[in-house]
């Protein structure tokens, strides 16, 4: 894991792990009992992962530069998307109660989101330790190319390992649903919240630190997963790549 091969566990950069807490938070997001939330909070969450990255370092991207190092620039069109909140309105009742029985369902739903927002994150981390996005390239078409080097290069690693140690931290924690209640209703005005690593329960804050404690065993594969990156950006992806570290 960059800057903490030498590191104990409750010494990881605090950049790092906020990246670890927004892909805990990222995880969460499909146990949101409320239609169409749930997307919304994983896109506020991706989204506010990259504003913070960018923050600390002095930074401040357009709002499509955001969306797209976040990967949830969409451009298709109004009815297209329009079609796609029709189709979640009518199948929601079936998937809230199949997820109930299902509980691995869920699990699976976690595992995932988490793994593509950590491994994305991890590179958006690396690429500005890189220098590769500053003031002016974030006003260019450097996002588009950060993304798609991190895109390309996670789609070339095995995510196994990662996704079966994120699979026992979320199956141990037999609390998640209320636990994402939590995390993402604001109870004051009735909407949605981001999650704030500063403030949050015990338990988002114990899956978070178990996350660290895991990344710091596979460090060795994350170094591997920025040579990719690195190769990738200089060389450009070959071809359009399928969505990252989703595999299971």
């Amino acid at each position: 894991m960059a800057d903490s091969t030498s590191r104990p566990p409750d010494a990881v950069p605090p950049s790092l792990a906020r990246v670890a807490f927004h892909a805990v938070a990222a995880g969460l997001t499909p146990l949101i009992p409320v239609p169409f939330l749930d997307d919304y909070a994983l896109r506020q969450v991706r989204e506010q992962s990259v504003r913070d990255q960018l923050k600390e370092r002095g930074l401040k991207a357009p709002d499509k530069a955001v969306a797209v190092l976040a990967g949830s620039y969409d451009a298709r069109s109004l009815g297209g998307r329009l079609v796609s909140y029709l189709k979640a309105v009518a199948l929601f009742p079936v998937r809230k109660v199949f997820r109930k029985v299902f509980f691995v369902l869920w699990v699976k739903d976690c595992v995932d989101l988490t793994s593509v927002c950590l491994h994305h994150g991890y590179l958006l981390h690396h690429a500005l330790q890189r220098g590769d996005l500053d003031a002016a390239s974030l006003q260019g078409d450097a996002p588009q190319k950060v993304q798609a080097a991190i895109v390309a290069s996670c789609a070339e690693m095995d995510s196994r390992p990662i996704n079966q140690a994120l699979r026992r931290i979320f199956r141990s924690s037999r609390v998640l649903m209320a636990e994402a209640t939590r995390a993402f209703l604001d109870p004051k005005h009735g909407g949605a919240r981001v999650p704030d690593p500063k403030g949050e329960n015990a338990e988002v804050k114990s899956l978070t630190d178990r996350l660290i404690q895991e990344l710091f065993e596979e460090r060795g594969y994350f170094t591997a997963l920025e040579a990719h990156y690195d190769k990738h950006l200089k060389h450009g992806p070959a071809a359009p790549a399928p969505q990252a570290a989703t595999g299971t």
